[in-house]
């Protein structure tokens, strides 16, 4: 599946076409891509990942957007296409299955506002689907569909017209794996995207089994950025059992890797500058013989292949 990061229409800067869609790209087919289509089910936003959920069918897809922050986004394909194959998602209607956002509900069962509000490894929050009232952003964009949810002067949540939703800043990242969805926020910085805290990176895993949202991995603010991690990004799930994060930070970048017990370490650094600023890692994945993690650095375009042994790490 290929994100489009953007909610651009049609005529603006002379472009033929609305975008803010998702694609499906054939690895194996090249004449299978020659006409892309795309699959408006999914909905039109500023689309970043996709993690499926092989067995009940559903996708999870976040949303990289500020001014209000994004969301997380689930579709549920219909009854009848719960097997979705090769060159099937092309063909479902616009408005095929249910296209749905995330609300958060922390231990008392308020609404969380935004996920940045949490500050300890281990918080879980029950979790709840609201459908989205236009999934093609017609007049309105989709996270915009919903109300900013905020607190009073005692506490409480507070919120305008709309459902009130659980926004973050940079949902960036989305993999399947051991059962759930792992869901990267980059950062969280108030001065700049109204976050309420400020954070350098988030991983969370969503069950959904259990229907909760675990917080796994927080990055604390305002560490050195060249050493700390500051940023993660892309986020595969490791064979052995830990993770890789791939960082887009304001100094140099890493890929890194994080046990199953929340301790995090360096795989890879680059110090390379690229139009002024540091490249990103992207895309971390391993071979299917688990032997070889592939990566990326964006600009100006490059794949690593790096060999272990990870058993000893991950």
């Amino acid at each position: 599946m290929s994100c489009e990061e953007t909610e651009a229409r049609k005529g603006e800067h002379g472009r033929l076409f609305d975008h803010g869609y998702v694609f499906e790209v054939d690895p194996t087919r090249q004449d299978a891509n020659l006409d892309p289509q795309p699959i408006k089910c999914l909905g039109r936003f500023l689309h970043e990942a996709v993690a499926i959920d092989p067995q009940r069918g559903h996708f999870y897809l976040t949303e990289d957007a500020e001014r209000p922050n994004g969301l997380l986004y689930r579709w549920t394909p219909p009854l009848t296409r719960r097997k979705l194959g090769r060159g099937a998602l092309r063909r479902l209607g616009a408005t095929a299955g249910t296209l749905e956002a995330m609300r958060a509900h922390d231990a008392l069962g308020l609404p969380v506002p935004d996920l940045s509000v949490a500050t300890e490894p281990g918080t879980t929050y029950r979790v709840a689907w609201l459908p989205v009232p236009d999934r093609d952003a017609r007049q309105v964009s989709t996270r915009k569909q919903f109300a900013y949810l905020t607190t009073d002067d005692h506490g409480r949540p507070a919120a305008g017209g709309g459902e009130p939703i659980t926004r973050s800043r940079k949902l960036e990242g989305a993999w399947w794996g051991n059962g759930g969805a792992y869901i990267v926020s980059s950062f969280a910085k108030p001065d700049e995207d109204h976050s309420p805290r400020a954070h350098s990176g988030q991983v969370w895993f969503l069950d959904p089994v259990k229907q909760t949202l675990e917080l796994v991995l927080r990055f604390a603010p305002d560490q050195n950025k060249d050493t700390a991690v500051d940023g993660p990004d892309n986020i595969t799930v490791s064979p052995y059992g830990g993770l890789i994060i791939a960082e887009d930070g304001d100094g140099a970048n890493h890929l890194l890797g994080a046990t199953p017990m929340g301790t995090t370490f360096a795989i890879a650094r680059t110090e390379a500058t690229f139009r002024g600023g540091a490249p990103e890692f992207t895309g971390p994945n391993f071979s299917p013989d688990r032997r070889t993690l592939f990566a990326n650095v964006q600009e100006p375009g490059t794949v690593f292949a790096i060999r272990g042994p990870w058993r000893t790490h991950l």
